[in-house]
């Protein structure tokens, strides 16, 4: 676990800090060394993925190295000026629907 030390501010109702307050004095500590004990303790036991998949609903399309490549090159050449956006009524009108 990285052990670099971050300062950050955090804003409370005044009811949160009294309650909070009440538990760390009972556990003998004080409140800031509660909250960051409880924090920590919270967040080690998240465990968080990152997929480098962009579909909301993890489409397995975009699994595909090949199907990414072709993807990443339509971005790019759009990008570059060698593509052309069609709207959905110019699509319509291509397919003589």
């Amino acid at each position: 676990m990285d052990m670099t030390l971050k300062r950050k501010n955090i804003d409370l109702p005044e009811d949160t800090l009294r309650k909070l307050s009440l538990i760390a004095v009972a556990q003998g500590k004080s409140l800031k060394t509660y909250i960051e004990q409880l924090l920590i303790s919270k967040a080690d036991s998240i465990s968080v993925e990152v997929s480098e998949n962009p579909s909301p609903s993890g489409d397995e399309w975009f699994n595909d190295a090949e199907n990414m490549k072709g993807l990443y090159q339509g971005i790019a050449d759009m990008k570059a000026g060698k593509g052309k956006a069609y709207s959905i009524d110019e699509i319509k009108a291509l397919l003589g629907v």
